[in-house]
């Protein structure tokens, strides 16, 4: 898309956008309140100031680039589901933000917009902007799934957090409430890829130019020779964050990876959401990619020339200025990269209508022909995972068409009295060795697709899809009892649980946990076990239990509903059956257990 306006290509429009840059200049200009909160009779604003102290931006030794796990219990969904990997963030973020929730009224403003149905945006310039992303988060944590959602927009936003933390927000399809704009040189947005030990002796001395208290307000004012330091102190490593992330994308196998990967620590943060770049030309172009996000934040800012040096360096502080924001906002250009149908390659491509018009908006933003090829490798990077989607999906009929022979297996197996546990553990049958095919099968479909999670060669919304979900947890339930029973069907010295149980079974069962989680239902007390002849199992060959101790446990897992009330679990012929008739009378008797194996 070349041309239009804002509101087409972000949903939201020019008199917005200065509003909420104004409400965000505002708290900055108050930043000893923890916030300022702005309402009509249809929306709330709720604007964060940031900060210039180097210890509220990197609090702590403990990680190079000031990193912690983000808090579950405020952000459950923050974390690679599959993985169960948990994101990581700039800790001096969070705790501010926890401070923040735990001393103020935060939490009232919020409930009481959502009660009175009104639109709630947060907003906030430089280090208040990435508190404002973390309050975002923690109300579409907590918000009522019928309540319209928050909506973020940030202003010179540092990064917040990792690949992981992105990839969380695009799977619960939370990135179109994120809108960051960074004007084209401006330096804050790329600080957090760079180790507070390059920059941390001039950090406060930049950063003060920017306090609204501090006269005079001019970039100016800062030695030339510290500017330049503090901007070759960061770009440096944005190259190598980003030219490492383009490298990867490409698929390049260059041994000097291996060797920047061994001995190089990298930033882990990473963009998320929809970038909206622009320079003092009134010229913007926007992005939902985050691989194309970072790319850019390394070539926008790149020097022309090395005589270039001293302007780079103090456009790099200027451009963190929301001064423009605060005007009637006027676009000239606007090219939204993940709607063109092609990228010109070439920066003097010789073209006429909206190719020209992409041309020039790349060129004034610095885009230049190997940032082009990075761009088009991060597009690819996208379709790739699309492909990968496509494929798994052609493999959806035939997973169901041998889940069915599995479940007709399991129907001849019960009416035999035995269960299909104990005949595929004993493998006596003809049937049983179809069932073995099919189980063989159904597991190299199903290691596949956990092997693209594993790796993130999927799109980041596969885990919560409806239709895979409920699909994996029928695959679970219905075929782990068959890979138990193999698991056991010789002796080994370790058990299923700790040292079988395959990542395909652990992932379609973390799927489900996280989606009847995020359903919030009171109705749902817990997910259906798949490994309860696992249990079984262990507690057999238990031998540092008493007999008592061993029916109490299974009392308990019957009460518990841990056990579930199968029918091929109190089958005559069952392993848990056959196990049960060779303990005491008196013991068995005794338990609520034996009433259900009479039934069975």
């Amino acid at each position: 898309m070349a041309g239009g306006g804002l509101r087409k290509g972000i949903g939201i429009g020019e008199d917005e956008i200065k509003n909420l840059a104004t409400a965000a200049w505002k708290a900055h200009e108050s930043a000893e309140k923890h916030y300022l909160v702005e309402k009509n009779s249809q929306q709330v604003i709720i604007s964060f100031p940031g900060v210039g102290v180097i210890k509220e931006w990197f609090s702590g030794t403990r990680k190079p680039f000031g990193e912690t796990e983000i808090d579950l219990k405020l952000f459950p969904s923050l974390k690679s589901v599959g993985n169960n990997k948990t994101a990581l963030v700039n800790e001096a973020f969070l705790k501010r933000f926890q401070d923040i929730l735990s001393k103020s009224k935060l939490r009232t403003e919020v409930e009481k917009a959502m009660k009175k149905k009104k639109q709630i945006f947060f907003t906030g310039h430089s280090s208040g902007a990435a508190v404002a992303i973390l309050a975002t988060l923690w109300t579409l944590e907590t918000s009522p799934i019928d309540h319209k959602p928050p909506l973020c927009v940030t202003f010179g936003s540092p990064l917040v957090g990792n690949h992981i933390f992105s990839h969380a927000i695009r799977r619960e399809n939370w990135s179109s409430y994120f809108i960051h704009f960074v004007k084209r040189y401006d330096i804050v947005p790329r600080i957090l890829l760079a180790p507070p030990s390059s920059f941390e002796h001039s950090f406060e001395k930049i950063y003060q130019f920017l306090n609204p208290k501090s006269k005079p307000f001019l970039v100016e004012s800062i030695d030339s020779e510290i500017a330049s330091d503090f901007y070759f102190a960061v770009m440096p490593n944005v190259a190598a964050v980003s030219s490492y992330a383009a490298c990867k994308l490409m698929g390049n196998k260059n041994v000097s990876l291996e060797t920047l990967e061994n001995f190089t620590t990298l930033s882990p943060y990473r963009p998320f959401g929809t970038y909206v770049f622009c320079n003092r030309n009134k010229n913007f172009i926007i992005t939902r990619n985050p691989d194309a996000a970072l790319q850019i934040l390394l070539f926008s800012a790149q020097l022309s020339t090395e005589a270039d040096t001293a302007a780079i360096a103090y456009k790099s502080l200027e451009d963190h200025l929301i001064h423009d924001f605060l005007k009637n906002i006027q676009v000239q250009n606007l090219v939204c990269l993940d709607k063109l149908e092609e990228i010109p390659l070439a920066a003097d491509t010789a073209s006429n209508g909206d190719i020209a018009t992409v041309n020039m908006t790349l060129n004034d933003l610095g885009l230049c022909t190997r940032a082009r090829l990075c761009l088009l490798a991060a597009r690819e990077s996208e379709k790739r995972k699309l492909r990968n989607q496509e494929k798994i999906n052609q493999s959806k009929a035939k997973i169901e068409e041998k889940l069915k022979e599995v479940e007709d297996y399991r129907a001849m197996c019960e009416m035999g009295g035995e269960g299909y546990y104990e005949s595929f553990k004993l493998q006596m049958k003809d049937e049983d060795f179809e069932a073995n095919v099919n189980r063989l099968d159904l597991e190299a479909l199903w290691n596949e697709i956990t092997d693209m999670l594993y790796l993130y060669e999927l799109p980041d919304e596969f885990e919560s899809s409806r239709d895979w979900i409920k699909l994996g947890t029928q695959f679970r339930c219905l075929l782990e009892p068959l890979d138990i029973a193999n698991y056991y069907r010789h002796p080994r010295p370790g058990t299923y649980m700790k040292e079988g149980r395959p990542r395909r079974y652990k992932y379609a069962q973390q799927w489900l946990e996280h989606s009847l989680r995020k359903k919030k239902s009171p109705q749902v007390t817990r997910i259906e076990s798949s490994c309860y002849w696992a249990m079984v199992e262990e507690l057999i060959r238990d031998k540092d239990k008493s007999v008592e101790e061993k029916i109490l446990q299974v009392d308990t897992w019957i009460d518990n509903e841990d056990l579930p009330k199968e029918k091929d679990v109190f089958l005559k012929k069952s392993t848990f059956v056959k196990w049960w008739e060779t303990l005491p009378q008196q013991h068995r008797e005794s338990s609520s257990v034996q009433t259900l194996i009479n039934k069975g």
